[in-house]
């Protein structure tokens, strides 16, 4: 076992192992980024390989994003972060672990930090087509791909694509496979995005954090998952402020979250609580009435959402929802 020591600014140490025991390769095409207009970072990766969103992707809020693939060493995402987080730049980051890496030549990594600077390393043993390209605020990065103008083509549909982080991770990947992608086909895909500044609530800062480990179309997958992933995100806010009191803001909440996740009873149901809880209880029927006859076992929640004050203790009212 060779163990290799990276000395970081502050005292601090860690340890890099590397050559032991022996690691398939993870071939993929992944895309690191920073949005500019909000700070998020984020990393997505699809690949020919078994839950790839357990090894390649890693994020830290405020701090940076990485990506390690080929012959995974998953140290370059824990040790990337630690010295990114230690006031290192993401090619310093990167360079720093390179030089103590010998078996460097068969990594592929790419790395960045929060003020959005870019690195990306592609070694001489990578199988071929493998490459990357690093862009402002972002890299991408393939190998083991159908051909070589894989890479190129992420980063062109990062540069042209519109809508949050997400959307242009996504994109990217899109723009790969319809390139080829990995010449052995597709099995799984993920996307992680993280705030570009930390709040002290971790649970709050990780914005997606999506796996689809095992597929025939990864990306189809991925973006349901995204697009469910931002209806609760939704659900969480009207929440909120069912709790403040803040009817109105909830019903919105609520309201659009249901328009994203067309088919998930639940949405509606809580849209129509808050408008009964509110005083719009004509608004509130129609929905409840929409809801029980889809799944009818939301009735039995009514009473139960009144016992804790979820809704109007008020007898009327109760009888009302429970008729639709």
């Amino acid at each position: 076992m060779r163990i290799l020591t990276c000395v970081l600014p502050l005292g601090l140490s860690l340890l890099l192992s590397a050559g032991e025991p022996p690691r398939r390769p993870v071939h993929t095409f992944s895309i690191v980024a920073r949005d500019a207009a909000t700070g998020d970072l984020g990393v997505a990766v699809q690949s020919h390989w078994f839950g790839v969103g357990s090894s390649v992707p890693w994020a830290e809020p405020g701090v940076g994003a990485v990506a390690t693939q080929s012959f995974v060493e998953p140290s370059y995402g824990a040790l990337g972060l630690a010295l990114m987080k230690a006031g290192k730049s993401a090619p310093d980051a990167l360079k720093a672990l390179l030089a103590t890496d010998p078996d460097r030549e068969v990594r592929q990594v790419a790395m960045v930090d929060a003020q959005g600077h870019a690195a990306a390393h592609t070694g001489t043993k990578c199988i071929q087509a493998a490459g990357h390209e690093v862009g402002d605020g972002f890299t991408v990065e393939a190998n083991l791909m159908d051909k070589a103008s894989v890479w190129p083509a992420m980063a062109k549909a990062f540069r042209a694509s519109k809508g949050d982080l997400a959307d242009r991770l996504l994109a990217a990947l899109i723009a790969a496979q319809g390139e080829g992608g990995d010449i052995r086909g597709r099995q799984s895909a993920a996307i992680l995005i993280v705030k570009g500044k930390a709040s002290g609530q971790p649970w709050n800062d990780r914005l997606f954090d999506l796996r689809v480990e095992d597929s025939p179309e990864p990306l189809v997958e991925l973006g349901r998952l995204i697009q469910l992933r931002r209806a609760y995100r939704l659900m969480d806010e009207g929440d909120g402020f069912v709790t403040a009191a803040k009817w109105n803001e909830a019903k919105a909440a609520y309201e659009a979250a249901a328009k994203l996740a067309p088919g998930i009873w639940e949405m509606p149901f809580w849209q129509a609580v808050a408008l009964a809880s509110s005083g719009h209880l004509d608004e509130a029927l129609p929905i409840f009435k929409r809801v029980f006859a889809a799944e009818p076992f939301w009735k039995r929640l009514v009473p139960r959402l009144a016992d804790v004050d979820q809704l109007p203790k008020d007898p009327a009212l109760l009888k009302a929802i429970e008729a639709q």
